[in-house]
C-alpha cells in the first residue's frame, strides 16, 4: 500500500479574479481591502480607548492609504527595474498597478508620510497613532497574504513536508527548471502565522511592560523585519533585484530591524519612567483645556 502524500492545494488560477460586467475584480485586491478595513477597525478601537474622537482613524486613512499605494508601487518598480525598463518594454506598465506589483516596504514609507501629515492636522502625536496601529498592521498584512495564495505566489524552496504548497506549472511564478508536481514552502502561510503571533505579542507586551512612546511600532518593525528577512532568504519565486547578491527585500528587512531597534532605544532613554498618558500633542492638550475652561465659565452661575 503506497503512502499518502499530504500537501496544501492552491486555488485554480481562474479563481484569482472574477468579472462584474466590464470590471475585473482581483481577489488579491479584495484581500488588501479587507486588511485595510481590519486595521482601521482595530486602530479605531485602540485610540477610542485613549480618548481620541471617533472617525479620526478614517481621516488618517484618507492620507495613508493613497500615499501607501503610490509608494508601494514606486518601491516595487525601483527594485524590479529589469521588468519595466528593458528594451521593448511598455513604459506605461510602470503605472499599471492593477497588473500586480506592490511592495509592503514601500507602503510603509508612504503610509508613514501620510500618518505624519494627518496626525499633525488632527493634533495627535505621531508615535501615539503608530503604536495603536502596530498590532493592527500585522493583522492587516496577515489578511493580505491570502491574496498571494490565490495568485499562487510567495512560496519558497521545494519541500517534502506535509504542508508543502502545490503550485501549478502554468502559474506565472512557477520557477523554470523545476519538475511539475514539486511542493514548495508556503511562505504566505508562514508570514500569516508570524504576523498574527507578532500582533498578539505586542498586545501582551503593552499590558505587561506598558510600551508606549513609539515602542509598540518599534517592536513591529523588529518583529516584521526579522520574519521577512528569513522568509525572503528561502523564497524562490521571482522577487526583486539583488544588490551584492542579496535580494533588495532582505536589505530592506535589515534596515527596518535597525530602525525598530533605534526607535526602541532612543524612546526608552528619552521617556524612561514617564507614563504615556495622552495621545494628543501638547498644543492640542492646551486647546482642549482652554475649551473645558471656557465651558466651565459659561456654566458658572452669573452674579446677580
Amino acid at each position: 500500500m503506497s503512502g499518502v502524500h499530504l500537501s496544501i492545494p492552491s486555488p485554480d488560477l481562474s479563481w484569482s479574479s472574477f468579472h462584474i460586467g466590464p470590471l475585473t475584480i482581483h481577489v488579491y485586491a479584495l484581500c488588501i481591502i479587507a486588511g485595510i478595513i481590519a486595521a482601521v477597525i482595530i486602530t479605531e478601537r485602540r485610540l477610542r480607548a485613549r480618548g481620541v474622537p471617533a472617525g479620526t482613524v478614517i481621516d488618517v486613512a484618507l492620507w495613508t492609504v493613497p500615499l501607501g499605494i503610490i509608494a508601494a508601487r514606486i518601491y516595487h518598480v525601483l527594485t524590479h527595474m529589469g521588468d519595466y525598463f528593458a528594451p521593448g518594454d511598455n513604459p506605461w506598465a510602470v503605472v499599471a498597478i492593477w497588473d500586480g506589483g506592490n511592495a509592503i516596504y514601500g507602503s510603509m514609507i508612504g503610509g508613514a508620510i501620510g500618518i505624519y501629515i494627518a496626525t499633525r492636522r488632527a493634533g495627535i502625536r505621531f508615535f501615539a497613532f503608530a503604536d495603536a496601529l502596530a498590532p493592527a498592521l500585522l493583522v492587516a498584512q496577515a489578511i493580505g497574504r491570502l491574496g498571494n495564495y490565490f495568485n499562487q505566489e510567495l512560496f519558497g524552496l521545494p519541500t517534502t513536508l506535509p504542508w508543502g504548497l502545490e503550485i501549478s506549472p502554468d502559474a506565472p511564478m512557477f520557477p523554470a527548471g523545476v519538475a511539475p508536481g514539486t511542493l514548495f514552502h508556503p511562505l504566505f502561510l508562514y508570514e500569516m502565522i508570524w504576523n498574527l503571533v507578532g500582533a498578539a505579542l505586542i498586545i501582551v507586551l503593552e499590558r505587561r511592560v506598558r510600551l508606549g512612546w513609539g515602542r509598540s511600532i518599534a517592536s513591529y518593525f523588529i518583529w516584521y523585519g526579522l520574519g521577512r528577512s528569513w522568509l525572503e532568504a528561502i523564497r524562490i519565486d521571482p522577487t526583486s533585484d539583488a544588490p551584492l547578491g542579496i535580494p533588495a527585500n532582505i536589505w530592506a528587512s535589515f534596515a527596518v530591524v535597525l530602525l525598530g531597534v533605534a526607535i526602541f532605544v532612543v524612546q526608552t532613554v528619552r521617556y524612561r519612567g514617564e507614563p504615556d498618558t495622552s495621545p494628543f500633542t501638547a498644543a492640542e492638550q492646551q486647546r482642549q483645556e482652554a475649551e473645558k475652561l471656557a465651558v466651565t465659565r459659561e456654566d458658572a452661575p452669573q452674579p446677580s
